[in-house]
């Protein structure tokens, strides 16, 4: 029998009452495992009428025991860390190496999260004026709301609800159809740890739900991850109720080859960066710009390239897992079809590609492009694959001129031995996160995930420092006391009780 997705509505799991389910599948084998709801009006209506109603008490909670919430909960995802990621490789297809790294990270958050207090401070200065001082507050918002995408189930989720709540909100989750079971499980565990009802409500559905979460005037900040078209109809929409968005989109990101560099390094960091996860996460290196004569080793990385396969979760030589369905599959073999046609040389072809025992799984082997131009759909589409397209160039200046007119700006590395070279390019990249040889800079939580251009939709980026001014409002007050009102005689002694 087909699992049910639960609901999370006023601190209970409850079925829905709608007629309308989508089917959860394995990307390996494409069995059902699960069927999802989208949610009713009246489900989503009472998701955030009980989110408003609780979030005038949880906000005020004293800010320690909302850090301690937190200390609890990352306490019991440590705990059933295996758990999460087993649940999380049968909805994605990530191999357990990849989903437990998609569970820490989110886990990393939350850590954060316990650290809410020094992150809510506020600032004051005595006598701005004559007898009067100044400070300022920082107050929660009220109801936020966090659309995720499927790639990183676990992570994604744990960058926006912790620390919205921590900050002294409530909020409302709508997960990825395609990814439910891991984000239930989360909110089981942080009911565990004593979440107040009310203070988290889950939602299920497709467009009709989030559209009803952008259009609700209780809804007063909106967390997104995801593709670019609807990053974009995410932020017009939302703003156009006056509502706090920030709305990570689609990236391109490139990784610049020097010829000083090691080349070891290079290979092996390639490889890993390039079809890690199926190639479908935002900071996979999807180009290699090399400079000079180092174009002379795409020949090692293709052979390298070649040496990777993909697996089922729980095979300890799969390198990565399927695509996250069929449709996508289709989608990235059509790329690679016009890459072909458009002139790029293909110098490694993964589309027929299979994995014994599992024929109906979306696998796509490592495929590599060469003598790419910039005018070929494989360059300017995110592929969101196990595939890598090679470009070449003849100067550093040729390179960061070929990124900063890219639309994109998530994420980039330069791989160099020479500290001048790498200065120059963190300095003149027009790209929200650069590693130097790091080859995917995901910053920890104590710092933000900082997309830039067309990677990201809004001003306040996911976790850190800016998340919590993301999820919080600042009120500045003025006061003037008379000394002439201080009280004086006798009855001015203190009664002790």
């Amino acid at each position: 029998m087909t699992k049910s997705v639960s609901l999370f509505i006023g601190g209970e799991f409850c079925q829905s009452e709608t007629k309308d389910w989508i089917e959860v599948t394995n990307p390996a084998t494409n069995e059902v495992i699960a069927k999802v709801p989208h949610a009713t009006t009246t489900e989503m209506e009472q998701a955030i009428v009980n989110a408003e109603e609780t979030f005038h008490e949880w906000k005020n909670v004293a800010i320690s025991e909302r850090a301690r919430l937190m200390l609890r909960y990352q306490h019991l995802l440590k705990e059933h860390h295996d758990e999460l990621a087993e649940i999380l490789s049968q909805e994605t297809g990530k191999t357990i190496v990849d989903a437990k790294g998609d569970v820490w990270r989110g886990i990393e958050v939350v850590e954060q999260a316990g650290n809410i207090a020094s992150n809510m401070m506020g600032e004051t200065v005595e006598n701005v004026a004559t007898d009067i001082d100044t400070y300022s507050l920082i107050q929660p918002l009220g109801v936020c709301c966090g659309i995720t995408p499927f790639n990183f189930p676990a992570m994604i989720p744990l960058w926006m609800f912790p620390l919205a709540i921590a900050a002294g909100n409530t909020f409302v989750l709508k997960p990825s159809e395609q990814v439910p079971l891991t984000a239930m499980r989360l909110v089981e565990l942080f009911e565990q740890a004593g979440a107040p009802r009310g203070v988290l409500q889950v939602v299920h559905g497709g467009k009709e739900q989030v559209d009803f979460l952008l259009a609700n005037p209780v809804i007063k900040a909106v967390s997104f991850v995801g593709s670019v078209p609807v990053a974009k109809y995410i932020y017009q929409t939302s703003t156009s109720y006056n509502k706090r968005v920030q709305a990570f989109a689609g990236a391109k990101n490139h990784m610049v080859v020097m010829p000083d560099a090691n080349k070891a390094q290079v290979v092996n960091s390639l490889v890993g960066a390039s079809v890690g996860a199926a190639g479908q996460r935002c900071m996979a290196i999807s180009v290699a710009v090399f400079v000079g004569d180092s174009k002379e080793w795409i020949g090692d990385l293709a052979t390298e390239l070649a040496k990777v396969r993909p697996g089922v979760w729980n095979d300890e030589k799969a390198g990565y897992g399927p695509l996250i369905s069929k449709e996508a599959r289709s989608r990235v073999v059509r790329l690679i079809d016009e890459g072909k046609a458009q002139g790029a040389k293909c110098e490694l072809d993964g589309t027929q590609c299979v994995v014994d025992g599992y024929p109906n799984g979306n696998w796509l082997g490592p495929t590599l492009f060469s003598g790419v131009t910039t005018d070929m759909s494989i360059y300017e589409q995110e592929i969101f694959g196990p595939v890598l397209v090679c470009l070449e160039v003849e100067t550093l200046e040729d390179a960061i001129k070929l990124i900063n007119e890219n639309p994109y700006g998530n994420g980039t590395s330069i791989f160099t031995a020479n500290g001048a070279a790498a200065r120059k390019y963190q300095h003149e990249i027009q790209v929200g996160q650069v590693g130097i040889n790091v080859p995917i800079p995901v910053p920890l939580p104590f710092f933000s995930f900082t997309g830039w251009r067309g990677s990201f939709y809004g001003d306040l980026h996911a976790y850190g420092k800016q998340a919590v001014r993301f999820y919080t409002e600042t009120k500045t007050v003025t006061t003037r006391w008379f000394e002439d009102d201080i009280p004086t005689g006798p009855n001015m002694t203190i009664q002790l009780k």
